[in-house]
């Protein structure tokens, strides 16, 4: 498949005016307020339709995304986008950067019901794939058949049913999830997870619901920006080598994975989009890879130091 048709555009940093990505706040608009939010959203949309890339990731947590979202599609009325977009954390923040609290979870029959609306109104026909938004083991939803039965019912209106994954147990998430059925037929066909080079730990199980006809989704694979401003010297080394950005090499290592579908770039600028989509040009050898493969931390210290990461 065209690494371009692969990539995808995450608006997780784009739809409100604080989010964990380091880097990005020079990047983003002075004052970022909704309307230059938008304008920025629009304009890294414009690019990457520009370039080819078809696929769009939002949710209802990450602020006025869909709506933004939603404005582009009804103006620029572009062929062959797919979007998929996530219930379950509620936005919470009230466009402050500094809030307490900026999104609030639940996975509940009630919060699927509302946020499917609220997301179908923002969206209408072009939503593909409705998600849970960061499944865990501990999730009420597996013991919940009732919202089980609500979210196969999703496939009537021609939406695929998903999860996103978060946390050192991604892989155990991944695994218990595939084995949901409803009315003996599997439950989820798409999956999201983290995975960089830092924090491959769910690569398995990923490479298992891919085999397994699960549509598979990287996210984070610049570990929230770190890898592109902060990148370890092995990544450093080969952006050299390719002369491309360390953003670039995180990148590539991701679409190296041939079970990976779609790769989310969370660029917030055309500069920044442009810089990612290097990537589609670097082709690391095996030497590469094993270098690569060293940088790897145990996931339990990748989730600990991304919690530690400030919403700015």
């Amino acid at each position: 498949m065209d690494a371009i048709r692969r990539l995808g555009v995450g608006l997780a940093a784009l739809g409100r005016p604080a989010y964990i990505n380091v880097g990005s706040a020079g990047e983003l608009p002075p004052g970022r307020t909704v309307g230059a939010m938008r304008e920025a959203t629009w304009s890294v949309l414009d690019a990457a339709y520009a370039t080819g890339v078809r696929w769009v990731d939002t949710a209802r947590s990450y602020g006025r995304a869909e709506e933004f979202l939603g404005g582009w599609l009804a103006a620029r009325a572009p062929e062959g986008v797919r979007v998929s977009s996530k219930w379950g954390y509620a936005y919470v923040g009230e466009w402050k950067t500094d809030a307490k609290v900026h999104e609030v979870k639940e996975h509940s029959l009630g919060r699927f019901r509302a946020q499917y609306q609220e997301t179908r109104s923002l969206l209408g026909g072009h939503l593909a794939v409705y998600q849970v938004h960061s499944l865990t083991e501990e999730s009420p939803l597996f013991q919940d058949v009732p919202l089980q039965e609500a979210l196969a019912q999703l496939s009537s209106d021609g939406v695929r049913v998903g999860f996103s994954t978060s946390g050192p147990r991604q892989a155990d998430t991944i695994r218990r999830a595939m084995g949901l059925e409803v009315a003996g037929q599997r439950l989820f066909s798409t999956v999201q997870s983290t995975w960089n080079i830092l924090e491959s730990s769910a690569a398995d199980a990923l490479r298992e619901a891919h085999d397994n006809g699960l549509h598979v989704l990287l996210k984070e694979v610049l570990a929230n920006g770190r890898l592109a401003v902060q990148p370890p010297q092995g990544v450093q080394n080969l952006a050299s080598k390719h002369e491309v950005g360390p953003d670039a090499v995180a990148l590539a290592a991701a679409l190296g994975n041939p079970w990976a579908d779609t790769v989310l770039i969370g660029a917030v600028s055309p500069a920044q989009f442009q810089a990612n989509l290097a990537a589609t040009d670097v082709l690391l050898d095996e030497a590469d890879l094993q270098e690569l493969a060293q940088l790897n931390v145990p996931a339990e210290r990748y989730w600990a130091e991304r919690g530690a990461l400030s919403w700015t």
